[in-house]
């Protein structure tokens, strides 16, 4: 099973992904928890080219391929494999990240997003995308606080850089791709504590995992397709 986790800057998407590998763990579950960008060895310096604040003059483009390679190699050497030995996979940020930033953040056309991250990924969608959503002014309150503690301000504040309207954009994003496929794109309320937010992960993931799953679409199917033409 494929597992991604969604949402604005601050939402918790770490922190929910690390605690839900933890608890399949303890259900003996075998678990790969992993990040875009930055899960691959090539993801690290792609991953430093687009969140350091030194390149807050990158195009729109450039940032849609660098976020493509990072994706193309991620799904190769990491989720992939990983799949393919029967793990769950838990990924913190995945492709509906470019349809919600690149998208509706950028006003890029989303159709052209949805097929070229189709390509990148060789047709692996996630089987359950859970959307974190919480109010941008909180959420980058809470990124600029994290980042001022890791001091990290500089080396990937990018986007925590981004005025208020661009964060609301990218949440109503996310919003209206859980309205098309809510079978696929599950919102959570990240407001309230970590644990508060984790159990109403666990809410949703229980019923999958304790009556067995069958994954939504195996990579390359017919159903796959449908999630990129109908997104």
């Amino acid at each position: 099973m494929f597992i991604a986790f969604e949402g604005i800057e601050g939402a918790g998407k770490g922190t929910a992904a690390g605690r839900t590998a933890g608890w399949l763990a303890s259900l003996g579950r075998e678990v790969s928890l992993t990040r875009e960008p930055g899960g691959s060895e090539l993801g690290l310096a792609l991953r430093a080219l687009l969140l350091d604040m030194k390149n807050s003059g990158i195009s729109p483009e450039t940032e849609l391929f660098l976020y493509l390679a990072d994706r193309a190699q991620h799904v190769r050497q990491v989720i992939r494999p990983a799949l393919e030995q029967g793990r769950v996979v838990l990924c913190d940020r995945f492709a509906c990240s470019n349809l919600a930033y690149q998208g509706y953040g950028r006003g890029m056309d989303l159709d052209m997003l949805r097929r070229l991250n189709d390509w990148a990924v060789g047709g692996l969608w996630p089987d359950l995308t859970l959307v974190l959503d919480l109010e941008p002014a909180v959420g980058l309150e809470r990124a600029k606080r994290r980042n001022r503690f890791l001091g990290l301000e500089q080396k990937e504040g990018r986007f925590e850089a981004e005025d208020l309207a661009f964060h609301t954009r990218v949440r109503e994003g996310y919003r209206e791709l859980s309205r098309e496929r809510p079978d696929r794109v599950r919102l959570v309320d990240a407001s309230g504590g970590e644990e508060d937010v984790f159990k109403r992960i666990k809410t949703l993931l229980l019923p999958m995992f304790s009556q067995g799953f069958t994954p939504c679409a195996p990579p390359g199917s017919q159903t796959t397709k449908e999630l990129v033409d109908e997104t």
